[in-house]
């Protein structure tokens, strides 16, 4: 392989967010013209039967053109998102109410149903 295309490969600048069984890679890197742009790479870990893992990638590839549209929109996302929800993680506060299921259906809640509850029958809709 040429210098050239060594070049293209190089990381300028990496950080890495690790949380839980995802990480995110955030890379500059340089294009042919040397000018740069950033990767944001998900990588997730998943285990096989056999209790080997793989791992799946995901990669967004953002360019100088389009920082400060992406940024404006992030930021108002992530802002809604804390505003409707607050920065308690939902799912590890509900963590403790639920169990496994053993038929394959996910979670099952183990609380009561409130009062104000009503139980519908996908059989009646």
């Amino acid at each position: 392989m040429s210098d050239k295309g060594l070049m293209e490969k190089e990381e300028i600048f990496s950080k890495v967010l690790r949380a839980g069984r995802r990480t995110y890679f955030f890379d500059v890197r340089a294009t042919r013209a040397n000018d740069y742009y950033l990767t944001i790479t998900e990588s997730k870990k998943f285990t096989n039967d056999d209790g080997s893992f793989y791992y799946k990638k995901h990669k967004i590839y953002l360019y100088k053109e389009d920082f400060a549209g992406f940024t404006e929109i992030l930021q108002e996302m992530t802002d809604f998102i804390l505003d409707e929800k607050g920065e308690e993680v939902i799912s590890e506060r509900h963590q403790k109410d639920f169990k496994p299921s053993y038929e394959g259906t996910g979670a099952v809640e183990t609380k009561t149903a409130p009062e104000n509850f009503t139980d519908v029958s996908f059989d009646d809709i």
